[in-house]
């Protein structure tokens, strides 16, 4: 018998012979279930209950329901906390399951675990994969669809919407009205930046400090609304990713002021990591390195999770099958990934694989070098023998590669379009190539329209290369409407608030009407090529043939079966391009003609293709 549990026993023994319970926290306590509702009919049957209420670890819990049975009580050194493990058999009926805490002479206090049966076919649920493009957005700044929610009682963090690091009032509702500008636009998949309670004094609107799991921050919503959310996305055909952090939860969140045990968090008080992720694969690293990379907090109101906690580690496991289940996701953004016990992250995503084999998870490795991100991605064969179980990475290399190659003037040995090629060349390193996220930018750097100096033409030309390049695309909301900003100077800068979203703004930007020339003219090309990319199997799941940069044009083909997919750009600022269709005969040869996405033109013969200065061209084969 574990050693927690031989304690409890003895303090179960001591109250019933004393009748009384020891006071042990002088701060008001709020009783809680976590979770407080499971499903019939998971793979693991098993499912570990965390009751938090004052001295409840020396109570007794029982349960007398049929189909269901307490396999294990695990005490730890804070007695307000008990983690209860229940098991679940297959033919267990849904209902109400009352749990009563006894002191061995009275129950002293109930709790009730809502059971609940699957929904069919719930585990086989398709996640987003290379057919889809993903849509980022960060909800506080997107649209303001309930103005009631702004301000609720109780919130540390007031609307202020002339802050720049205050709550602008973005809600679950604002999304839900506009899905369709979304789904117009040819996305496929939606991935919003966090949504869970967030109540911290300031700078909350982010969501990256969670103060409570199992809860919308109710300037958001309702957990209902969340999942009314899902539900409306998925009937107009875009999937539903969630962002969640395991690495840190936020300074306020509940159990902070009331921790389970001493190793719950990682440091006592704020230690800043030092973000070397290098670390975690180099064979020669310093365990002082590593320990203050994984362990370090990443920022004062973010206290470092202890994923070799075996019950936390559990409890965020649970959580995201919780959600999962509950939402009716199609798939899983993990922050700062990682920077958690690395052990820990590869448990969670088998657990996720076990429930829902057909889900997909893609982890944030902001790592820019490929031989060192290719560690992060399932069955990598790393000389360690690390498994990270990782379906899907995202491409911070070939981003890195984007914001330099098209504001060259190319031609040496590894600059312009070269770049983009010398990036690519690495994939052998990856186990997946369709797992692969590709992105010019997201909510942490500075907008691709900024970096590229409000170029139009080279944002052309970086849409075009995302949209048709191996992996999954991923495209940060605003950029459609040209919306600059230098990540630099302030995360303000490239969080801004899209226009059109809030009662009284004077433009809307949803409407064709409430752009600009300019921002239709983006607007439009990305429509065109992502409505395309939907019906291209060589781009979903196509092999990749490309040729050196010669004279500042880039070509490759995407390919499958009897149908291939031609890209070219040019990234010469000035001068038109002819390009000599000899040159790839190895593939050309299997085609006899061509469409051009763009301007719907025929195209029957292959000798030469024109390419105008800075632009791309986008060709269909068969």
């Amino acid at each position: 018998m574990h050693k927690k549990n031989i304690i409890a026993i003895f303090l179960f023994g001591l109250i019933a012979l004393t009748g009384s319970l020891p006071a042990q926290s002088q701060t008001e306590i709020k009783d809680r279930l976590e979770p407080s509702s499971w499903w019939i009919g998971f793979e693991n049957p098993v499912v570990q209950l965390m009751a938090y209420s004052e001295n409840i670890g020396f109570l007794r819990p029982v349960v007398d329901y049929p189909g269901v049975a307490i396999d294990r009580i695990t005490s730890v050194k804070n007695p307000n906390y008990l983690f209860i493990d229940l098991h679940i058999a297959e033919n267990a009926k849904p209902g109400n399951i009352e749990i009563r805490f006894s002191d061995g002479k009275k129950v002293r206090k109930t709790m009730m675990l809502e059971l609940n049966k699957r929904e069919k076919g719930s585990a086989l649920r398709q996640g987003f994969n290379s057919s889809d493009a993903v849509y980022l957005l960060m909800p506080d700044r997107f649209a303001n669809g309930n103005p009631d929610n702004d301000n609720m009682d109780g919130m540390r963090e007031k609307a202020d919407r002339e802050a720049p690091y205050g709550r602008h009032g973005g809600d679950l509702q604002g999304i839900m009205n506009h899905l369709d500008y979304i789904a117009e636009m040819g996305f496929t998949a939606i991935w919003i930046n966090p949504v869970l309670e967030n109540d911290q004094p300031q700078s909350s609107y982010h969501g990256y400090a969670t103060t409570d799991y199992y809860q919308i921050d109710p300037r958001y919503g309702t957990n209902e609304d969340y999942r009314e959310l899902v539900k409306k996305a998925n009937g107009k055909g875009l999937k539903v990713i969630k962002d969640m952090i395991f690495n840190h939860c936020g300074s306020k969140h509940w159990w902070m002021e009331d921790l389970p045990s001493d190793d719950w968090i990682n440091y006592d008080s704020f230690v800043r990591s030092n973000y070397r992720l290098s670390t975690i694969s180099d064979p020669h690293a310093s365990k002082a390195d590593l320990k203050l990379a994984t362990e370090g907090w990443f920022d004062s109101s973010m206290p470092d999770l202890n994923l070799k906690n075996e019950l936390l580690l559990n409890y965020l496991i649970q959580n995201s099958i919780w959600w999962i289940e509950y939402a009716g996701l199609q798939g899983i953004r993990q922050d700062t990934y990682p920077y958690p016990d690395k052990q820990g992250m590869a448990e969670w995503n088998k657990r996720i694989n076990l429930e829902y084999p057909n889900f997909n998870i893609v982890g944030e490795a902001w790592i820019g070098d490929p031989a060192k991100l290719c560690y992060w991605q399932k069955d990598f064969p790393n000389s360690d023998g690390y498994n990270s179980h990782l379906k899907t990475i995202m491409d911070f290399p070939l981003m890195d590669a984007m914001h330099a190659a098209f504001n060259e003037k190319g031609g040496g040995w590894s600059d312009g379009l070269m770049r983009l090629y010398d990036v690519l060349a690495n994939d052998h390193l990856y186990t997946n190539l369709n797992n692969i996220m590709v992105f010019p930018e997201n909510h942490d750097v500075g907008r691709i329209f900024n970096v590229l100096n409000n170029d139009i033409r080279s944002l052309k030309m970086v849409t075009a290369f995302f949209a048709t390049v191996r992996g999954i695309p991923q495209w940060y909301y605003g950029t459609e409407l040209l919306m600059d900003g230098n990540g630099y100077e302030g995360h303000a800068n490239i969080r801004h608030d899209f226009p059109g979203g809030w009662p009284g703004d004077k433009v809307n930007a949803f409407t064709h009407e409430g752009r600009t020339d300019d921002q239709n003219e983006i607007f439009n090309y990305l429509s065109k090529i992502l409505n395309y990319r939907k019906t291209s199997p060589p781009i979903h799941t196509g092999k990749t043939i490309h040729f050196l940069p010669e004279n500042n044009v880039y070509v490759y083909f995407r390919h499958l079966d009897d149908e291939a997919v031609m890209v070219l750009l040019n990234n010469s600022a000035e001068e038109d391009r002819t390009v000599d269709g000899a040159r790839f005969k190895e593939i050309l040869s299997k085609y006899s003609k061509g469409r051009d996405i763009m301007t719907e033109q025929t195209i029957t013969s292959f000798e030469t293709f024109d390419v105008p200065a800075k632009s791309a061209r986008i060709i269909e084969l068969n």
